[in-house]
């Protein structure tokens, strides 16, 4: 069944993550597809605060992947590929230990690394329209 989220402004970025959190509750691998400056990191990072994050959430475009805790310690990682030219560099990184951690995985740009991504992996398409209206699309 495929979902929808609506954000016609900033100012719905938080009532969209809660309910893109309850909508994909025990769902812990999720890509976001968008173009440059479709919303991701600005996403993840509220999703992020309302786990509990109280480190700053920016995107790993140069070390590859953050890791933060939340208030109770529990990691969230945050993977940014943009940079990634072969697989063999998110292998470097031990790709295959975060994603079966059991954790929550957030991937910026997960086209680059396709070939890695469990089968169980939430893929979300962010599409944002000339008025900066942004919509997610993700199917359960």
């Amino acid at each position: 069944m495929e979902e929808k989220i609506i954000m016609d402004s900033l100012s719905d970025l938080r009532t969209a993550a809660a309910e893109f959190l309850k909508k994909t509750a025990g769902r812990n691998i999720i890509a976001f597809y968008a173009r440059m400056g479709g919303g991701k990191t600005t996403f993840i990072t509220e999703l992020c605060r309302q786990q509990g994050v109280e480190d700053v959430v920016c995107s790993p475009t140069f070390t590859i992947a953050n890791e933060y805790r939340t208030k109770e310690g529990t990691p969230v990682f945050h993977f940014d590929f943009y940079r990634i030219e072969r697989l063999s560099e998110a292998e470097d990184i031990g790709i295959d230990e975060y994603f079966d951690s059991g954790f929550p995985c957030y991937i910026e740009w997960p086209e680059n690394i396709e070939g890695l991504l469990p089968e169980e992996t939430l893929r979300v398409d962010m599409e944002v329209d000339d008025s900066g209206r942004r919509t997610l699309r993700f199917t359960l």
